[in-house]
């Protein structure tokens, strides 16, 4: 059998895995039901997964955190393939939202021909706004403690949504991607952002020192490198040029990955920029399962978890 026809079929077994129905199944770390919903934006009905955490009280303004899924993913699996937010819901008291890209992809603003949402510029900062009135408006979700994450190809997108919808989310965490190149030389973000960035240094999709993207042979649009990404928001947020830096436990010593936490503080109205470096991370979310084999994403790192590091970021901020 081909490498291709081997790649084809890995990627076949972990859409099975992770394509859990949403409206009707348990979550895997909870005892309440995920459950979904759809809104119309753009003349088009766009689905979400969702979870209230079982202290929900409509009369209780609660943060809204939601997950943006990677390329060929969908809401209804970004919950598992992330090592589990919905535990951590329960735990702090937040509603988190996983909603679905236009035939399993955003609109990142890489402006590529062979998905759908690219290619007709599909309106997901539209979108995602509309969602986040929606869970104002339906579940009192707290305006001023909105969040976004997001993996891959959502975590290109959460860069779009901080360049252009920072007055409704106060704070970003983009997993595995590095600034799109479009955005980098051809926009300004409308204000500076409070963002956490999580990459791996051997990531085989997402090059860290930029250049193209790619998947297999195929490339997929241009980012700069962490480094540039980094300098770019601290810039942009005004935060401190010199890092406070530190080195986390090596928790697996045999992996051959270690975690570098660079906070760049003092940033315009408390704004700051977060880097972890995975160092010898692949295209992997920390703390989740390995979904494909090192081979075709790189290794995950068991270290941190990429969940918990997000949310106590997330909880500091507030627009």
């Amino acid at each position: 059998m081909s490498y291709k026809k081997i790649l084809i079929l890995f990627l076949f077994i972990f859409i099975i895995i992770f394509s859990f129905n949403c409206r009707r199944g348990k979550t895997s770390n909870t005892s309440s039901d995920v459950k979904g919903g759809s809104i119309i934006h753009g003349g088009l009905e766009r689905t979400y997964c969702y979870y209230l955490p079982s202290g929900y009280d409509r009369n209780k303004s609660l943060p809204l955190v939601i997950a943006l899924h990677g390329g060929g993913g969908t809401g209804k699996a970004m919950n598992n393939a992330a090592g589990g937010f919905n535990s951590i819901a329960e735990r702090e008291n937040f509603i988190i939202a996983y909603p679905d890209g236009i035939e399993k992809h955003w609109n990142d603003s890489r402006g590529l021909s062979q998905y759908k949402a690219q290619k007709e510029n599909i309106d997901d900062t539209g979108f995602i706004s509309s969602l986040i009135d929606y869970f104002i408006k339906e579940f009192n979700a707290d305006k001023k403690r909105v969040y976004v994450t997001g993996i891959s190809n959502g975590g290109l997108m959460s860069y779009r949504l901080a360049f252009e919808l920072p007055e409704k989310i106060a704070a970003f965490a983009p997993v595995i991607a590095c600034l799109q190149e479009e955005l980098f030389v051809n926009y300004s973000p409308k204000e500076p952002v409070a963002i956490l960035i999580i990459n791996g240094t051997e990531d085989p999709l997402m090059p860290f020192n930029g250049g193209d993207v790619h998947f297999y042979k195929k490339k997929l649009g241009k980012v700069i490198s962490t480094e540039e990404t980094v300098k770019f928001w601290v810039r942009v947020n005004h935060c401190s040029q010199k890092p406070e830096t530190t080195w986390l436990e090596d928790k697996n010593p045999s992996d051959g990955m270690k975690v570098k936490r660079d906070v760049y503080s003092g940033g315009y109205k408390g704004t700051e920029v977060i880097l972890y470096t995975i160092e010898g991370g692949g295209h992997t979310w920390p703390g989740a399962s390995q979904y494909l084999p090192e081979k075709i994403v790189g290794k995950t790192c068991r270290d941190i978890n990429g969940c918990e590091i997000i949310w106590e970021f997330f909880k500091k901020h507030s627009k």
